[in-house]
């Protein structure tokens, strides 16, 4: 073995004092409040939940106390190894609502490759672009970044999922600024996106439109015009927000099945993913809507100050990239809920059900606070 990796395998090289538990109880805390939303919202997605959260928790013990560095050797093999996951899952995956993204796991339920490549490709693209540091403003460098990230973010768009693929586009423009992009760089990009944004917002809306699929159209159609769309499309958004609203300041408790709660009379379907806030609501109130957004705001905060904190450019990129990550989710799965977004599937990180994002999303939490005890080697 290379003797110069060989102390990056010391899982125990630290000053455990400087161990992050301020973070863990964080997301222990949002993990808890999710699992008892997800028992009020559905019968039997609890008990995944909870399994899901015991293997991701230990999953997030044991990334924090392997060095991230070592981790990073393996840039190429991992990004290769994200890029056949998703090409296996569009031709052997589960098909759901004329979706493919999923791999069935029998009782477990099912893995969607996609979540899990969202670490990867941080973790490529962090090493990619502390390697291209002193170029990174140059358009030669981008366009070589942009070819290598957009191969499985096409991948994934393909499948199709058109949320996560923003997810995917967000994280590069942040970590491609973290990274030390120069502002005359980012001034021409503004200058070039707001017309390419004002022809696309008009393109998609002409009846040649090949960008979009026929329920992601109508889903913006139905942000922009919501009356006209309010019985069909736009309802579900209409019945989460008033399912909010409904809660007022402590909320209905939870579990609470009356046919007189938006919940209970099944007005909103999936209620324990993408419209889980829904739930928080009505049934914590507004409240419990604080409570939880200011959880998930304090988990992005200890991972940006990570990154103001991290002793390299990688260790930087990666909790940005991982702050970023769970921060826009939370955005994006709170906007659309309250209809402040046009309706897309992102779940709420650490409240939603679904395993994959939960267990990608502790893996990442992992990467943050081993990043934070590298200031700690003994």
């Amino acid at each position: 073995m290379n003797k110069r990796l060989y102390p990056r395998l010391h899982l125990f090289n630290y000053n455990m004092k400087q161990y992050n538990f301020r973070l863990v109880i964080l997301v222990i805390a949002a993990s808890i409040l999710g699992i008892l939303v997800i028992n009020s919202a559905a019968d039997g997605f609890a008990s995944r939940q909870i399994f899901g959260f015991i293997v991701g928790f230990i999953a997030l013990v044991i990334v924090s106390l392997i060095d991230y560095n070592f981790i990073l050797n393996f840039q190429w093999p991992l990004y290769f190894f994200g890029i056949l996951m998703l090409l296996a899952v569009l031709l052997f995956g589960v098909t759901v609502n004329n979706a493919r993204r999923w791999f069935s796991l029998g009782p477990l339920g099912t893995i969607q490759p996609s979540e899990f490549c969202k670490i990867i490709m941080i973790l490529f693209l962090a090493k990619l672009i502390a390697d291209h540091r002193d170029s990174i403003s140059r358009l030669r460098t981008l366009l070589w970044f942009g070819l290598l990230y957009m191969i499985p973010v096409f991948l994934i768009y393909k499948e199709p999922n058109l949320s996560t693929t923003l997810v995917y586009i967000f994280l590069f423009i942040v970590m491609i600024f973290v990274g030390g992009l120069s502002y005359r760089f980012i001034g021409k990009v503004l200058l070039c996106i707001v017309p390419v944004g004002a022809f696309l917002v008009w393109y998609i809306q002409q009846p040649f439109q090949i960008l979009l699929h026929g329920y992601q159209l109508n889903r913006i159609l139905a942000f922009l015009n919501p009356e006209a769309y309010q019985l069909t499309t736009a309802n579900q958004q209409y019945n989460s927000v008033m399912a909010i609203g409904s809660g007022m300041l402590a909320g209905k408790g939870l579990n609470n099945n009356t046919i007189t709660s938006v919940k209970g009379g099944n007005f909103i379907s999936e209620q324990q993913t993408d419209f889980i806030f829904s739930v928080v609501g009505e049934e914590l109130g507004f409240i419990g809507s604080c409570i939880t957004i200011i959880l998930l705001a304090l988990i992005v905060f200890q991972c940006f100050r990570v990154a103001q904190n991290a002793t390299s450019m990688t260790g930087r990129l990666i909790a940005a990239g991982v702050g970023s990550m769970i921060g826009f989710q939370t955005f994006v799965n709170i906007g659309v809920a309250t209809g402040l977004l046009p309706n897309t599937g992102l779940p709420l990180p650490f409240i939603s059900y679904g395993l994959s994002a939960l267990l990608s999303n502790m893996i990442g939490i992992g990467l943050v606070i081993n990043i934070g005890l590298q200031r700690s080697r003994r």
